[in-house]
This record gives C-alpha cells, sequence and structure tokens, in this order.
C-alpha cells in the first residue's frame, strides 16, 4: 500500500527543514573555522581563514633570518596553499552530506558539486593526514564530529 501523498509531501517538508537548519549551522561553523600549516622546512606557519583567506604568517625560530629571499618565499607559499587546501577539504567533508540524496524521500536526490571547479586542481586528490582546523583561533569543533584532540 502506498503513502498518502500528503503524508509523504509532510515527510519531506520537514526533512527540508532539517537539511535547511543543518545547512545554516554547517555554515555558522566553518565561517569559524581556520587552518594553520607549517612548512615543510618548518621555518613557516601560515593561517587561513574560511574562505581560504592567508590570515598569519608566523616565521618559527629565527629560520628565516638564514634563508634567502626566494627560499623564504618558497616557505611561505608552501604553508599557505597547504593550508588553503585544508581548508578546501575541510568544506567538502562538511558539506559532503548535503550532496547525498534522501532515504526517507526518494524524490530529494542530493545534487552534484563540482569541486575541483569550485577550489581548483589538485583538491581531490589524495591527502596523507584528515583536515582538523586550527584549535588556536577559537573552540570551534567540526560539525561531523571531531572531539577536538590533535
Amino acid at each position: 500500500m502506498t503513502e498518502p501523498l500528503e503524508k509523504r509531501l509532510e515527510r519531506a517538508m520537514a526533512e527540508l527543514r532539517a537539511a535547511q537548519e543543518a545547512v545554516a549551522r554547517t555554515e555558522r561553523e566553518l565561517r569559524q573555522a581556520s587552518f594553520a600549516v607549517l612548512s615543510s622546512d618548518r621555518a613557516v606557519r601560515a593561517t587561513v581563514g574560511p574562505q581560504g583567506e592567508l590570515t598569519g604568517i608566523d616565521f618559527l625560530e629565527d629560520k628565516y633570518r638564514a634563508m634567502s629571499p626566494q627560499e623564504l618565499a618558497a616557505s611561505v607559499l608552501e604553508a599557505a596553499n597547504a593550508a588553503r587546501l585544508k581548508m578546501n577539504r575541510h568544506v567538502m567533508q562538511a558539506m559532503a552530506p548535503f550532496t547525498e540524496p534522501s532515504s526517507d524521500v526518494p524524490e530529494l536526490k542530493g545534487f552534484e558539486l563540482d569541486w575541483e571547479r569550485v577550489f581548483g586542481p589538485g583538491v581531490l586528490e589524495g591527502d596523507d593526514e584528515p583536515a582538523r582546523p586550527d584549535r588556536t583561533a577559537g573552540t570551534w569543533r567540526d560539525a561531523l564530529g571531531e572531539d577536538g584532540e590533535d
């Protein structure tokens, strides 16, 4: 026996409201996100904000004093690009549940995003460690249940 149209519509509307609330909550949490990454030579730490914007550069242990301008620039760019990539992947992970089809309402099929088009090449390539927000920037916790321990 099929479910009456009114019941299906009511269930779909409830799921839509829940999804809208979850998207709004995720957006609020993502606006507070921050990632900091060290360069491979450990001379520079770059921090990016929620839109991948560079929000901080730290020169560590006076290593920069012995570096050529080109070496220092390369370290800054490496750390900044790695932090931006982590932020991009974190956004993808946080938004992934909203791209999936609904299990309760088959008519809500989810949507497909071209993440590479949004964030640029490389964002879909393998990552050797999970994205973790910069805990020094605040008390934000990952909407997907990250426990906050490093």
